[in-house]
C-alpha cells in the first residue's frame, strides 16, 4: 500500500517540478537572460528522481504481489516468476506510459547537462519544449492513467499477465521501442528551439547528430525484438506480418533514417535546411501517432493494449496541439535566410535527398496502408484488412532503384564527381554481380522478374561494400565511416536475405493424427507421441516429430499446446530447429472433439541472416554515435 501512495505523490511533485522549469525557462526568456540558471538543474534533477521513484514503486508492487493496485491485480499473479512480474509492470497500459515518462524526463535531463558549445537560448528553448511535452504526458498519467489506483477490498488474488506477453524477448522489447520513440521527443524539441533561435546550422547538426543515432539505434533493436518474437510465439512463422503497430514502429524508423541522412548533408554542406527540420518534426509526429493507435483501441492487434476512448482523446489533442505548435514555428521562423547552395546532379547531394524521397514513399504507402481501413470503418462501417499483398505490389518495384542509388550515392562526391572511375566501378560490379545472379538462377530455378531485380541490386550493394572494405585494408585507410558502411552493409544483407527467403520457404498445413506421417517437398515427418509438461504457470501436451530429410535424421520438433493457469489462457508454442542457413518451424493445434491435430510446417531458408542484418544496421549506428567525422569542404 505504501508503494502505491508515494509513487502517486511522486508523479504529482514531478508535475510540479516540470511546471516550474517551464516557468524558469520561460522568464530567463522574456528577460533576455541567456544564462541557464543552476535551479534549472536542480529542478531537471528533481523531475528526474521523482519520475524514476514512481516506475521503482509500481515495480516493487508488482514484486511484492500488492493487488491493493488495480494495475497489479489486473496484471500479474504470485505464481508467476519473478521477472514476468517484472515484466508485468510495463506490460500494461499504464505501467507502460510510466516507462514512457522515465525515458522522457532521462533524455531531457542528460540533453541539459550533456550538451555543449551551443548558444544557452537555444538550450533553454529546447528544455522548455521538452517540458511541455513531459507535462502533457504526466497529466495524461496522473488523470486518465493512474497506475496506482487502489482497488478495494484488496484482493488475495490476481488476474495474471496476458501469457503471449510472458516471454523473454516481449519483455526487452517494450523498454527499447520506448527509448526509440520517446527519443525523438529531443531532437523535435531542439529542432522548434534552433529555428527560433535562428541555429539551423552545421554546427547545430554537429550537436543533435548523438541525439537522433541513439533514439534510431534502439528503434532498430526494439523493432528487431519485436519481429523475433511473433516469429516464434505468435506462430505465424514469418520475419514481419504488416501488423498495425507494426507499421506504427516501422514510420518513424524511416522518418529517422531520412533524417540521419539528412544532417549529414547539413553537416557538411550547410544545406538542406528546412527539410532536416521537417524531417525531425515528422519522425516525433509519427511516434506519437504510433502511440495514439496503441493506447485509443482504434486498432485491432496483438499489440494493443487500451479500449478506452477518453485515452485515445486525450493523446490526439495532444498529438494536433503539438502539430499544430511546430508548424506556427516553423512557418514564422523556418531558415528562409540561408542562402542556397548549387549542386551538380550526379552528386552525393543529389543521392542522399532522392533516397530520402525514397524513405518517404515507402513511409506514405505504409501509413496509407495502416490507416485507411481505420477511416473507412468510420466512414461507412465496413471492416476490411490491408496486409502483404497491398505493400508487396506498392513498395517492392521501388526497392531495386532504392539499393541502386544506395550502392552508387556514397561514391559520388560533394558537389561533382568523377565520372571515369565511377564508370569503371559500375562495370566491374556488374559483371560481378551478373555472374553471381546466374549461379543463384540456376540453383532457385524459375524465379519472378521482381525478384531478380531486387537479388540483382542488393547483391550490387554488397558488392560495392565488400569492394569499399577491401580498399580500405589495403591502403591502410584509418579515417573511413565504419558506421556507414556497416549499416549499409546490412540493410543489403538483409534484402538478399529477405527475397531468398521469399523465393525458397516451403509450407504446408494439414491434419494428421499420433503416429501418422507427412512428406513436405524432400522432407519427412513423424508424429510419434504426445507428452505432457507442467511448469510454475501453465500445463504443456508436446507433440514429438521426428524429421528426415531424405534419409538423413535431422532430429526432433516439439510444439506445444500451453494450458496457462491464470487468466485461463490457451496458446500454442511453435518449435523451430535453428540452423546457420535454414529454419525448420512447425506449430500444434487440437481440433475439438476429434483424435486430430492441425499441424503446420514450414521450411525457412535464412532466418538467422535476417536478424543477423538487423543487428548489423543497429550496430552502424551504435559505431556512428561515437565515431567523430572530419569534415571537409
Amino acid at each position: 500500500m505504501i508503494f502505491g501512495k508515494i509513487g502517486y505523490f511522486s508523479l504529482l511533485f514531478s508535475l510540479i517540478f516540470s511546471f516550474l522549469i517551464l516557468f524558469i525557462v520561460i522568464k530567463n526568456l522574456k528577460n533576455k537572460n541567456s544564462e541557464i540558471k543552476q535551479n534549472v538543474y536542480y529542478f531537471s534533477f528533481l523531475q528526474l528522481l521523482l519520475v524514476v521513484l514512481s516506475f521503482l514503486c509500481l515495480v516493487l508492487s508488482f514484486v511484492k504481489s500488492n493487488f491493493s493496485l488495480v494495475s497489479v491485480y489486473e496484471n500479474s499473479h504470485t505464481d508467476k516468476p519473478l521477472f514476468y512480474k517484472i515484466a508485468g509492470t510495463w506490460g500494461n497500459h499504464e505501467g507502460s506510459l510510466l516507462l514512457w515518462l522515465v525515458v522522457l524526463v532521462i533524455f531531457s535531463f542528460l540533453f541539459l547537462i550533456k550538451t555543449k558549445n551551443v548558444p544557452n537560448t537555444y538550450k533553454l528553448h529546447t528544455i522548455g519544449f521538452q517540458n511541455i511535452i513531459i507535462i502533457g504526458f504526466l497529466s495524461f498519467s496522473i488523470f486518465t492513467s493512474n497506475p496506482f489506483v487502489e482497488l478495494l477490498p484488496t484482493p488475495e488474488q490476481g488476474l495474471g499477465l496476458n501469457p503471449i506477453l510472458q516471454d523473454p524477448a516481449l519483455a526487452i522489447h517494450p523498454p527499447t521501442l520506448y527509448i526509440g520513440y520517446v527519443g525523438s521527443s529531443i531532437f523535435f524539441s531542439s529542432a522548434l528551439a534552433a529555428m527560433m533561435n535562428r541555429f539551423v546550422s552545421k554546427e547545430w547538426a554537429r550537436s543533435i547528430k548523438p541525439w537522433i543515432f541513439v533514439p534510431w539505434v534502439f528503434l532498430t533493436i526494439g523493432i528487431l525484438l519485436g519481429a523475433v518474437w511473433a516469429y516464434y510465439e505468435l506462430g505465424w512463422g514469418g520475419f514481419w506480418f504488416w501488423d498495425p503497430v507494426e507499421n506504427a514502429s516501422l514510420l518513424p524508423w524511416l522518418a529517422s533514417t531520412a533524417l540521419l541522412h539528412s544532417i549529414v548533408v547539413l553537416e557538411k554542406r550547410n544545406t538542406f535546411h528546412s527539410w532536416t527540420i521537417i524531417l525531425a518534426i515528422i519522425t516525433f509526429t509519427l511516434s506519437m501517432t504510433g502511440t495514439f493507435m496503441v493506447r485509443s483501441g482504434i486498432l485491432n492487434s496483438v499489440h494493443t493494449f487500451a479500449n478506452d476512448p477518453s485515452r485515445g482523446l486525450f493523446i490526439l489533442v495532444f498529438l494536433i496541439s503539438l502539430s499544430l505548435l511546430s508548424l506556427i514555428i516553423f512557418f514564422l521562423f523556418r531558415p528562409s535566410n540561408v542562402a542556397f547552395k548549387y549542386f551538380n546532379f550526379f552528386s552525393k547531394e543529389t543521392s542522399i535527398i532522392v533516397n530520402n524521397w525514397f524513405m518517404m514513399f515507402f513511409l506514405i504507402s505504409i501509413l496509407i496502408g495502416t490507416v485507411y481501413p481505420i477511416f473507412l470503418e468510420v466512414i461507412n462501417g465496413s471492416k476490411i484488412s490491408v496486409g502483404a499483398p497491398f505493400y508487396n505490389f506498392i513498395i517492392i518495384p521501388f526497392v531495386a532503384p532504392f539499393l541502386i542509388f544506395m550502392t552508387f550515392g556514397p561514391k559520388l562526391g560533394w558537389i561533382q564527381s568523377d565520372f571515369k572511375k565511377l564508370i569503371r566501378e559500375i562495370i566491374y560490379l556488374t559483371i560481378l554481380t551478373f555472374l553471381t545472379l546466374l549461379v543463384i538462377i540456376y540453383v532457385i530455378g524459375n524465379i519472378k522478374i521482381t525478384s531478380v531485380l531486387i537479388l540483382f541490386t542488393s547483391l550490387l550493394l554488397l558488392y560495392s561494400l565488400i569492394i569499399d572494405v577491401l580498399i580500405i585494408f589495403i591502403k591502410g585507410n584509418k579515417s573511413f565511416q565504419a558506421g556507414r558502411l556497416i549499416s549499409h552493409l546490412g540493410f543489403g544483407l538483409l534484402v538478399l536475405s529477405i527475397a531468398l527467403n521469399a523465393n525458397l520457404s516451403v509450407e504446408k498445413n494439414l491434419n494428421i493424427k499420433v503416429g501418422e506421417h507427412f512428406e513436405v517437398d524432400k522432407y519427412k515427418l513423424f508424429f510419434e507421441n504426445l507428452i505432457g509438461k507442467t511448469e510454475a504457470n501453465y500445463d504443456a501436451i508436446v507433440g514429438n516429430f521426428h524429421l528426415l530429410d531424405g534419409n538423413k535424421d535431422i532430429g526432433y520438433l516439439k510444439p506445444e499446446i500451453r494450458v496457462y493457469h491464470q487468466p485461463p489462457t490457451v496458446t500454442s508454442e511453435a518449435s523451430i530447429k535453428s540452423g546457420v542457413f535454414r529454419d525448420f518451424y512447425i506449430t500444434m493445434t487440437n481440433i475439438k472433439e476429434s483424435d486430430y491435430f492441425n499441424i503446420r510446417f514450414q521450411y525457412k531458408p535464412f532466418m538467422n541472416f535476417i536478424w543477423f542484418s538487423a543487428l548489423l544496421i543497429a550496430l552502424g549506428g551504435l559505431l556512428s554515435i561515437f565515431k567523430k567525422d572530419k569534415i571537409q569542404l
